[in-house]
């Protein structure tokens, strides 16, 4: 059996399957949706996204309903409830009037969103009138108050689970500003007073109340003439809330299909100052890569999970082995034996801590040495009281004098020297934006860095490498002008291959007739490179390098014949690849049963990545598939 020192010899921070990949309880999120539905929400209107008005409450439902199928993907393990209030129908566990707890069989009012649920909230539209109703909650000469009722009964839906442990909100969708307006002096004052002392002591245990107001079009939505008060807003904070609250709404519409990677815990490592001295740090992953979920494999008879076992099997005699195989590197023309255990050892170099070596100027921290994405650190004094004192003394000094510090970072399987990077709190408008801490930079070993000798080896000797004249330098500088993105952020841009992925999930989940659309930001802007302007530019710039007489065909004969090798491979595959019927073994669930060198080969074939491990390779042949 092959040594694969990639998965061998893997550090097991990288490894998808990890413990600390895992979403725990700590960061599970409750959400209630809260919704008015009074008679305004309906009549009301509102131009939507095909410009043709839209009420309200079909804009809210609509919301809601995006940001649910989002949800399952984003943060599945989260947990939710809706709630309409203001309605003629009630159902609830306070058995409050004007309050529907909307819910599906098999479901708990506070539980993680599943598709029978999104489904027919999907179609609540059509019934609501019919088994919920409309009316409004409060009218003169009765002393029902369906705002408090329904803060009431929100939470009560939000005592699951310990405010230490998940973070819990409402949000409140109305284009109703003055809930009370149509009540008189002492009723008006005393249904306000015992509705802001419910929300109070909802944000007492730990709920945050969330506004997201529907402006009429006639007027603005004033939040300062009740829900400022209920939420909590003065100041500079009323100026900025509309534009806010109304961002916050289309941005629950237009969420992008991903998976979010709180800021956890990854682990606790102790770090080792000097003889006597050593503290306890936290580390944070800042930076994940986002890939689809594994296949779980089921049964096709019972739907139920299967649980795979490995047998391997003598290739000369057929036998079963039962001893544990041993693995093999080559070296020199030998194959160098390894047991599990002797592997094991070999993976055991350091005791797995943080071991300072010194100091150096930030000016010998260049920008080529980060070989993956830093991790940031944080003291704790959990385990070891005064980490938080020894690491501020470090943290300011470093940052006072701009030194970094030089550490050895032990880990289990892959020891790396690190850099110490202090970062000062960064804020705006009073709230912190970046906290204080440390990014721990993995350094490249003097193996990891190629000489440039080696690579002059490949250059013209003869000659001097070419240069760029004057007229070439100023046609690529107006190029660059003319085509510069402005504002450009790596946020901006989402993973097309992932929110296809999700897309077709949730068709399959949902059981929709069309897969929804997706958006490929990251396709070239053809319209905007045809603009004249920008198609001159681009001709000066190839005739300034190329001049007159370039033929692009001949050229592109060149790389056709640089090309022939991977042609070669490709004919390859492509023979390969005919020995089995893909189809067949996709809609059978055998793709599991060929090597991984059969499955290169047909993605081989396809032009598609053959990188990864074998589930990877599996579902990268069945999306291609369409199954």
């Amino acid at each position: 059996m092959d040594l694969d020192p990639e998965d061998v010899f893997k550090d097991e921070e990288d490894d998808p399957d990890n413990e600390f990949f895992q979403q725990n309880e700590g960061s599970k999120e409750y959400v209630v949706y809260l919704v008015d539905a009074s008679p305004k929400m309906f009549s009301t209107t509102c131009p939507g996204n095909d410009l043709k008005d839209e009420s309200h409450f079909h804009s809210t439902v609509s919301c809601i309903a995006e940001s649910l199928k989002t949800q399952i993907i984003n943060r599945s393990y989260d947990e939710v409830a809706i709630c309409f209030f203001n309605t003629r129908e009630k159902k609830n566990l306070q058995d409050l009037n004007g309050v529907f707890v909307f819910n599906v069989a098999e479901r708990e009012q506070l539980d993680r969103p599943t598709a029978r649920l999104i489904k027919e909230f999907d179609c609540i539209e059509e019934s609501f009138m019919r088994e919920i109703g409309s009316q409004n909650g409060i009218v003169p000469g009765s002393r029902e108050n369906s705002l408090y009722n329904a803060l009431w009964v929100a939470q009560a839906l939000l005592r699951k689970g310990s405010i230490k442990t998940a973070d819990k909100r409402i949000l409140l969708f109305t284009n109703e500003d003055d809930p009370f307006g149509g009540l008189q002096d002492a009723a008006k004052k005393d249904m306000t007073r015992t509705t802001l002392q419910r929300a109070k002591d909802a944000q007492d245990l730990g709920i945050s109340i969330e506004l997201l107001p529907l402006s009429r079009p006639d007027s603005e939505f004033n939040v300062s003439v009740f829900y400022a008060d209920l939420i909590g807003f003065n100041g500079q904070d009323l100026a900025q809330f509309t534009d806010s609250a109304s961002q916050k709404l289309e941005d629950m519409k237009d969420q992008l299909r991903k998976r979010m990677f709180t800021k956890r815990v990854i682990r606790k490592i102790q770090f080792h100052i000097a003889d006597g001295l050593s503290i306890e740090l936290n580390t944070y992953a800042l930076i994940r890569p986002t890939v689809p979920g594994a296949i779980t494999w089921l049964d096709s008879v019972t739907n139920h999970p299967l649980k795979i076992e490995r047998s391997l099997i003598c290739e000369d005699t057929g036998a079963l082995i039962q001893e544990r195989p041993k693995l093999f590197q080559p070296y020199r023309n030998e194959n160098v034996k390894f047991s599990p255990d002797e592997i094991a050892d070999i993976k055991r170099i350091s005791p797995g801590r943080l071991c300072l070596l010194g100091f150096k100027p930030l000016s010998c921290l260049k920008d080529y040495y980060n070989l993956r994405p830093s991790t940031f650190v944080y003291p704790s004094d959990q385990e070891v009281v005064g980490s938080t004192s020894v690491f501020i003394a470090l943290h300011r000094s470093m940052l006072q004098r701009k030194r970094f510090a030089v550490a050895f970072y032990g880990a289990a399987s892959h020891p790396q020297l690190v850099a110490l990077v202090a970062q000062d709190e960064v804020t705006s408008a009073g709230a912190q934006v970046e906290p204080p801490g440390m990014h721990m930079i993995y350094l490249p070993y003097s193996d990891d860095i190629r000489d440039e000798e080696e690579a002059r080896k490949y250059l013209n000797t003869e000659d001097d490498a070419p240069r760029a004249d004057e007229d070439q330098i100023q046609k690529a500088a107006a190029l660059i002008k003319r085509i510069y993105v402005k504002d450009f952020s790596t946020l901006q841009f989402a993973n097309p291959a992932l929110q296809r992925h999700y897309a077709v999930l949730q068709a399959l989940a949902l059981e929709e007739d069309d897969i929804p659309e997706t958006i490929d930001e990251t396709a070239p802007d053809e319209e905007g490179l045809a603009r004249p302007a920008v198609v001159k530019t681009i001709e000066e710039f190839k005739l300034s390098v190329y001049g007159d007489n370039y033929d692009e065909e001949s050229d592109n004969l060149g790389k056709e014949k640089a090309g022939e090798a991977s042609r070669k491979r490709k004919a390859i595959a492509e023979n390969a690849a005919k020995d089995y019927d893909w189809g067949k073994l996709a809609e059978k669930g055998q793709l599991n049963n060929l090597t991984v060198a059969a499955l290169k080969n047909y993605l081989t074939v396809n032009n598609l990545p053959v990188s990864g491990k074998k589930e990877a390779l599996i579902s990268r042949i069945l999306t291609h598939m369409g199954k």
